[in-house]
């Protein structure tokens, strides 16, 4: 197989990016001179072409077998890394499995073997265990936030996975915790360690707010009024609270995405979709969406829930004030309840809604064509133009899956819009187009 393999300048250059950051050029460099690298990063610094880069960079472009094996403790991490790849082309195949999709599509993608597979610990586990595709040429082993998939159970898979990749050249381990505990079947001896976690804390605001009485829906609300609109994430520890949390903001027409396990796969990547392209501003989520999740600079975080353990306070507060920028982490507690020793904030945030928070101008519009049709943002932008009438300023955040589309769009010109542009070709393919 014939590839067309691409320079870093090149990837770089396809991007969008003129210069590395410091801690993507020190991985870089750890990791083509060593085989034991410890990356601690804060979510949203730039570590999966952190690690992308210097991987790419040592494949075999002769190799017909899978190369690099990364594994991710949620499917939208495992997805994300994978889109990344993806927009780098690099020239290697890479394919994400991930549990919640058909097994048999898994294998499918495996009858060309790509260099790299992504995937979460269950999945990959099962697809090693059944000896799917072979091991013996892969060099690089990632974990990506290994830290969070042993806290969420997947102790056996990821022991598997280490068990049957044992020869592996370079051991990469990512999180976003200070000095995680790392496990002995990772079988990490003596390694460089990048510790990028410091410098990202200072510019955290920390706010406590009170609620009157124990249901702190009302109080929440006045929050989100005081706030204003800004980009934000308000964490439940209960899924089940969610749905009564979104049921008020409803009432008062507050827009708002829902993020948590119990979601259906499609439903959970609509709302991280929606949340990016500016549709709504709002994520309802439990810590599911604490760490590894792609998301727009966010403003401010709610603790609506007070987090049980120390660590969930630090990674729902790294949602926000990161690389640099400003954000405020907000307590939002009954004047009852005792907070943790971990949280300490003396002053209380004097509260003082606005009247009303302004709905989003933007909805998000279903594609049903994607890479795999041949179709890029640029055919999708332009039917919006010339055969939608659409301005450019009408026209937001075009997001481009394998086998679909979502772009934003100004709401106000839905009507006139869908029956100008659902229903016709996009290169050669008859698209469907409608409102998510």
């Amino acid at each position: 197989m014939q590839r067309t393999i691409k320079s870093q300048a090149e990837i770089l250059n396809k991007l969008g990016i003129k210069q590395l950051n410091p801690m993507q050029e020190e991985t870089s460099l750890a990791i083509s001179a060593t085989g034991e690298i410890v990356l601690l990063s804060p979510t949203g610094s730039g570590k999966t072409l952190a690690f992308l880069l210097p991987i790419i960079a040592e494949l075999d472009p002769h190799s017909q077998e899978v190369q690099a094996l990364i594994i991710a403790p949620s499917r939208e991490l495992a997805i994300q890394i994978e889109q990344v790849i993806r927009e780098m082309g690099s020239g290697y195949k890479a394919n994400v499995f991930y549990g919640g999709r058909s097994f048999s599509k898994d294998q499918q993608e495996l009858n060309t073997v790509p260099s790299i597979i992504v995937g979460t610990p269950g999945r990959i586990a099962d697809h090693l265990r059944r000896n799917t595709f072979g091991t013996d040429k892969i060099k690089f082993l990632v974990l990506d936030e290994f830290d969070k998939s042993l806290e969420i159970g997947f102790d056996d898979d990821m022991i598997d996975i280490c068990e049957h990749v044992p020869d592996v050249e370079k051991k990469i381990l990512t999180s976003a915790t200070n000095e995680p505990d790392i496990p002995e079947f990772v079988q990490i001896t003596n390694p460089v360690v990048i510790d990028c976690l410091s410098e990202h804390k200072a510019s955290l605001d920390l706010k406590r707010v009170e609620s009157p009485i124990k249901d702190k829906l009302d109080s929440l609300v006045d929050l989100l009024k005081h706030i204003g609109n800004k980009p934000g994430i308000i964490f439940c520890n209960f899924k089940d609270s969610i749905q009564r949390i979104s049921d008020h903001l409803n009432e008062f027409d507050i827009d708002h995405g829902c993020f948590y396990g119990g979601l259906e796969q499609t439903d959970r990547e609509r709302a991280l979709i929606k949340f990016r392209n500016g549709t709504h501003q709002l994520l309802l989520a439990t810590d599911l969406a604490a760490r590894g999740l792609d998301v727009p600079e966010i403003k401010f975080i709610i603790h609506y829930h007070l987090p049980v353990h120390e660590k969930e306070f630090t990674h729902r507060n790294g949602r926000t004030a990161r690389m640099h920028k400003e954000g405020t982490a907000y307590v939002l507690h009954y004047i009852r309840e005792d907070l943790p020793d971990f949280i300490k904030i003396d002053e209380v945030e004097e509260v003082e809604p606005a009247p009303y928070l302004k709905s989003s101008p933007w909805i998000t519009l279903f594609i049903s064509g994607g890479r795999k049709d041949k179709i890029s943002k640029g055919d999708i932008a332009g039917l919006l133009f010339k055969q939608g009438k659409m301005e450019r300023d009408e026209v937001g955040h075009i997001e481009l899956k394998t086998d679909c589309a979502f772009v934003a769009v100004h709401k106000n010109k839905l009507k006139t819009l869908i029956p100008l542009v659902n229903n016709t070709k996009l290169k050669k393919k008859k698209v469907r187009i409608h409102e998510i």
